[in-house]
C-alpha cells in the first residue's frame, strides 16, 4: 500500500480505508463517519462477544492490533488519532475506553483486564505501555502459570505522557497532568502537575 501510495498519490488511502471499514463492520465493528487508516488490522478477537466501537473522525495512520479476550471492549470517541503500529487488548471484563480528540502516538501498548480510560484532549506519547494488569509472582509455581492482578487505570483530561513512559495498574492520572519521557508512574498524580522519574514523582505544576 504504500508502494502504490507513492506511485499513485495518497488518494488510494480512501480506497483502502472504504474496504477495510467495510470488512470490519462485517466482523461486528460499529464505525462512525470519516473513517480513515493507512495500514491493516491486525485481529485476535472473542469472536462471541465483539464490542469494539470507533466513532466518527477516525485516522489510522498504519497497522493496528486489536485483541479482545473474555468480555473486553473497546471503545473510541470522536476525532481520534492513531499512529502507527499501537496495540489494544481488552481482557476480562475490562473497557479501553478512549474519549474525543485523544492522539496514541506510535508503538504504544494498552493493555487491560480492568478499565482503561484516556479522556478527552490527551495525548499518549511514543512506545508507552499502559498496563492495568501485572503478573502474580510468588515462587509456588513457575511464573506463566500464576495469573495476573487486574486494576483499572484512569488518565485524565488534557493530559500527556511523554516518549517510553510505563503506567502500572490501579494509576489515576488527574486532569492536566503532564509526564516526562522514560518514566514509570506507580501512583496516582496531582491535577495540573508535571510529574518524572522511575518511580515518577513531582516536579512542579502547569502555570
Amino acid at each position: 500500500m504504500k508502494y502504490l501510495s507513492f506511485i499513485l498519490g495518497n488518494w488510494i488511502y480512501l480506497i483502502h480505508s472504504l474496504l477495510v471499514k467495510i470488512i470490519l463492520r462485517l466482523k461486528g465493528f460499529k464505525i462512525g463517519k470519516n473513517f480513515k487508516i493507512r495500514g491493516v488490522p491486525l485481529l485476535k478477537l472473542n469472536s462471541e462477544n465483539i464490542d469494539i466501537t470507533f466513532g466518527d473522525n477516525i485516522t489510522i495512520l498504519g497497522d493496528i492490533d486489536i485483541r479482545t479476550r473474555e468480555n473486553g471492549s473497546i471503545h473510541f470517541g470522536n476525532n481520534i488519532k492513531i499512529e502507527e503500529n499501537c496495540r489494544f487488548v481488552a481482557a476480562k471484563k475490562g473497557k479501553i475506553v478512549l474519549k474525543n480528540n485523544v492522539v496514541v502516538t506510535c508503538n504504544a501498548i494498552i493493555n487491560g483486564g480492568a478499565d482503561i480510560i484516556i479522556d478527552e484532549n490527551s495525548i499518549i506519547g511514543p512506545r508507552n505501555t499502559i498496563n492495568a494488569n501485572e503478573h502474580v509472582f510468588e515462587l509456588k509455581k513457575d511464573i506463566k502459570d500464576q495469573g495476573f492482578i487486574h486494576k483499572s487505570i484512569y488518565i485524565g483530561k488534557d493530559c500527556w505522557t511523554g516518549a517510553n513512559v510505563t503506567i502500572a495498574k490501579g494509576v489515576n492520572i488527574k486532569d492536566k497532568s503532564i509526564i516526562a519521557a522514560n518514566s514509570f508512574v506507580n501512583k496516582d498524580t496531582e491535577e495540573a502537575s508535571i510529574n518524572g522519574g522511575v518511580p515518577s514523582k513531582i516536579l512542579s505544576k502547569r502555570n
